[in-house]
């Protein structure tokens, strides 16, 4: 056995950029995979992905030729089905054998075991080690069939006769080892250790010499950077030097992330230059320009360093670096120009025309065949829009103002060309409608994944539509059987459901829903009064409130289990409790999970629950008078005791301390379990203890449910 450094390479034609990461790593992690598999790699074998728009290709170090022999066994079927009475092999083991490819084994060459029932026949021997060679082009064939390719060509080979299906039409095929070529045929290419490299900077093939050599020849002779992180890292590089010259830097949108994964994609030998615009342009709104320069060109606008306000200076990622590029910039401020003219000109045109005054248009958008135009559904909204500011004691006119308007940039122009700007051009429009501060706030932030912050009374109308939004959605599109399955959600109801649960959290730390006070906005109101308004004759789901307000909740509790104590939220969610107190009743559970008492009182809770369910009667009202035994009697008087203590935490939201007061339960608990028979012969005597009992369970189960936190 020897080892030596395996490059493959396949090179095709331009792969989709948005996928050739992910493909990238899926192309070398498979085939790595793959010789894992085999036997073929050593504990420190590093795999090194790379992927540019016309290849995909990895090198793994030290990958063995031949890979050590393994013994094995291999348990066949049982004796009586594998051999006949004369103890030949049957049709059936013989084709067994085929399968495994042991057929060169007889009958004789097997071994019998029992396993205690019967007898099995099992096939035990060495095997030897897989050759590179030989099995390295079925390898790569496995690892192309698991890529994940998000649309599969089919197209014919140069015979005109074979077709073979890949994401692109593949034209090289290298596999060295070392320096010595591998025999593969995959996609109907032969192997070799040829491949080409910039399109128009190198125009003769390149011979790779070694596995080792193909990233350095790539570069000097091909003018390919090969890697995708290097590509990714130049560019980067390139963008902070060119903005920082300019007084300016890239912004701090997730989108600029995006944008640098897709135009490493794009190009082999990256180079930035700069381009601008008029200035005139600055005067339409900035997300229309920031969205058609990122969307439609690729360009990386840039903002004032100070003022992060959007400049006229953007640049442009080439995939040729030349010492004269004022051509390929002119063509780029040629391209951009006529794009922000028709931003500019949407803009223009649609603020002839107020937000208010497009509202019978909505009456020609369809918001689904079931439920409706966007017109009716905006009628929806505002009526639960109105309950909301009823409830808060907000102010009803601005959150039946911000409802009423919230769909109607989806008739403008901008909306129609760029369907990402829905609610930020609204609320431009807002405002050069003179609509109040808070209505044009409201529109902008009804898109909102979360609501993104504490709510204040400015803040009031926005989340007032956010939530009836929403509210709106997830009943009416689960009402119609649309509920999510599996990993298809297309109405974004999860989405819709967390957003919901943002909402609630932001109330809360605004001071407008207050922990343990008696609230008409709940959950399950909100969501009953959003079912209330939609007509009878469109048949929803009679059962839709009580299902929708289970996927908020288990949204919720899924949430919460990536940061808090998982049998802490599993006791808090285990009661039908306000959403907006969930938080700190799962941080109180937390803290008393901890204490001394907490395991003793949590199994006592469990047991209790579990004779609670048993009983036929729970009626009856506990009888102090009637209780006997000394600890039972002990425990009815500590439980009247601490009982209003703890109702007094509870009525300040002072979880915590009502636990703590409960925690002194544990010693009259414990010993009433220890002393006390519960289920007694006499009915009279076990139903008033079960009522003790119900009582108990009662006072310990008012944070949470204490059982729950039993180990």
């Amino acid at each position: 056995m020897s080892h030596a450094p395996l490059l493959v390479e396949l090179f095709t034609e331009e792969l989709p950029p948005k996928a050739l990461q992910r493909l990238g790593s899926a192309f070398a992690q498979g085939i790595a995979a793959g010789l894992k598999d085999k036997g073929l790699l050593s504990d420190d074998s590093a795999v090194t992905p790379f992927s540019t728009p016309r290849r995909l290709a990895v090198h793994i170090t030290n990958v063995l030729d031949t890979a050590a022999d393994q013994a094995f066994s291999e348990k066949l079927m049982p004796v009586k089905v594998g051999l006949d009475t004369e103890g030949q092999p049957t049709a059936a083991l013989v084709k067994k054998l085929a399968a495994k490819g042991l057929d060169h084994l007889s009958a004789s060459d097997l071994t019998q075991i029992d396993d205690g029932k019967q007898a099995y026949l099992v096939a035990q021997g060495i095997a030897p080690g897989a050759r590179l060679a030989e099995i390295i082009g079925s390898v790569i064939e496995l690892a192309i069939e698991q890529l994940p390719i998000p649309k599969v060509m089919r197209y014919q080979l140069a015979d005109g006769k074979t077709s073979v299906n890949f994401v692109r039409p593949a034209h090289a095929l290298i596999v060295l080892h070392g320096d010595t070529i591998l025999p593969a045929h995959v996609l109907g290419l032969d192997a070799g250790r040829t491949t080409l490299g910039h399109r128009f900077l190198c125009t003769d093939p390149i011979e790779i010499g070694s596995a080792d050599s193909y990233e350095k020849q790539l570069a000097d002779q091909g003018h390919v950077t090969a890697s995708f992180e290097g590509r990714r890292a130049i560019i980067d590089a390139q963008l902070q030097k060119q903005a920082k010259a300019l007084g300016a830097s890239l912004g701090d949108d997730p989108a600029v992330d995006a944008l640098l994964d897709e135009v490493t994609a794009l190009v082999e030998a990256p180079a930035i230059y700069v381009g601008q615009f008029e200035e005139r342009f600055l005067a339409v709104p900035s997300e229309c320009l920031i969205l058609t320069m990122r969307l439609n060109q690729k360009y990386f606008p840039l903002f004032d360093a100070a003022t992060a306000k959007l400049t006229h200076w953007f640049l442009i990622v080439s995939n040729m670096p030349i010492s004269d590029p004022s051509a390929i910039i002119s063509g780029n401020e040629r391209v951009v120009r006529p794009r922000l003219a028709d931003a500019e000109f949407f803009f223009l045109t649609d603020k002839k025309e107020k937000l208010a005054e497009r509202l019978p248009l909505l009456e020609h958008i369809v918001y689904h065949n079931k439920l409706g135009t966007q017109r009716v559904r905006i009628e929806r909204v505002r009526q639960i829009a109105d309950w909301l500011a009823r409830t808060l004691n907000a102010d009803t006119h601005l959150a039946d103002r911000a409802a009423l308007l919230a769909k109607a940039d989806l008739t403008t122009l901008m909306v129609g060309e760029f369907p990402e700007l829905q609610g930020v051009m609204g609320s431009y429009y807002a405002q050069a409608d003179g609509e109040p501060e808070p209505v044009a706030k409201a529109i902008a932030n009804q898109y909102q994944i979360r609501w993104p912050a504490v709510v204040t009374a400015a803040d009031l109308p926005g989340a007032i539509l956010f939530m009836a939004d929403r509210a709106e959605t997830l009943v009416g599109i689960w009402g119609i059987g649309l509920a999510p399955t599996g990993e298809r959600d297309p109405f974004g109801l999860r989405r819709a459901a967390l957003g919901l649960i943002s909402a609630f959290e932001q109330l809360r730390d605004g001071g407008y829903l207050k922990l343990q006070a008696d609230h008409t906005l709940t959950l399950e109101a909100l969501l009953a009064r959003a079912f209330s308004t939609f007509d009878q004759s469109l048949g929803l789901a009679p059962n839709t409130v009580a299902e929708v307000s289970a996927f908020v909740r288990e949204r919720y509790r899924n949430q919460l289990l990536a940061s808090a104590d998982r049998e802490a939220v599993e006791a808090v969610f285990a009661l039908d409790v306000a959403l907006h107190e969930v938080v700190a009743r799962i941080a109180a559970a937390q803290d008393f999970k901890t204490s001394e008492a907490a395991p003793s009182l949590a199994a006592a809770n469990k047991r209790i629950g579990n004779l609670l369910k048993k009983a036929e009667d729970l009626s009856v009202s506990l009888d102090i008078a009637a209780l006997t035994e000394a600890a039972e009697i002990d425990l009815a008087h500590q439980l009247n005791n601490l009982a209003p203590e703890i109702e007094g935490h509870l009525a300040k939201a002072q979880y915590a301390s009502a636990l703590t007061v409960m925690a002194q339960l544990r010693q009259p608990v414990d010993r009433f379990f220890d002393e006390v028979m519960v289920m007694a012969d006499d009915p009279a005597v076990r139903q008033n203890r079960l009522a003790l009992l119900a009582r108990l369970h009662q006072v310990m189960n008012q944070v949470a449910d204490i059982s729950r936190l039993a180990a």
